[in-house]
């Protein structure tokens, strides 16, 4: 079975205020756009993940909120995590590693420019250059990259998916 891993950058925030921790920040009123145009695309695409795995903050919870708002049937599971946050590309690995094998389409919502390194760390042969150039340099707010492996979540590593594509909702 092929295994489809999205990596979605959270949509655009509010700037940062000296009271408010960065965790709690909120989406921006144009944010709130791109996090539905995000769900339209998904749902155009039939982009539906099996599992969501989430960052706690605010903002990408409110990105996945409004994401998911659109998609039809909805996400069978949601997973929130908090070390999400700040998480590296081995933060990221060991929670996509830790799947089940029922889901064959994995949705990350997360921050930069954790999002875009691990796409760039997880695309080997076959992938778009483009893409992988996209990658390499981060992505902007409502970015996704779509990434596919034949291999079971457990090996994924280093080069061993194809990245197919970094899109975001117009």
């Amino acid at each position: 079975m092929t295994r489809r891993l999205v990596l979605l950058r959270h949509a655009k925030a509010e700037p940062g205020r000296d009271k408010l921790p960065d965790v709690l920040r909120p989406l921006a009123t144009n944010g709130r756009k791109q996090a539905g145009g995000v769900g339209k695309a998904f749902a155009s695409a039939g982009l539906v993940p099996d599992l969501a795995l989430v960052s706690t903050a605010l903002r990408t919870r409110q990105t996945w909120e409004l994401l998911a708002a659109g998609l039809k049937p909805a996400v069978t599971e949601l997973q929130l995590h908090e070390e999400l946050y700040e998480a590296s590309v081995a933060d990221v690995l060991a929670l996509v590693r830790a799947v089940g094998d029922g889901a064959s389409t994995v949705l990350v919502v997360g921050h930069e420019p954790t999002m875009a390194a691990t796409a760039a760390h997880l695309a080997g042969p076959g992938s778009d250059e483009s893409a992988l150039a996209q990658v390499r340099v981060g992505v902007p707010t409502a970015s996704y990259s779509i990434l596919e492996s034949d291999d079971d979540w457990p090996a994924w590593g280093r080069s061993m998916a194809r990245l197919l594509t970094v899109a975001r909702p117009k």
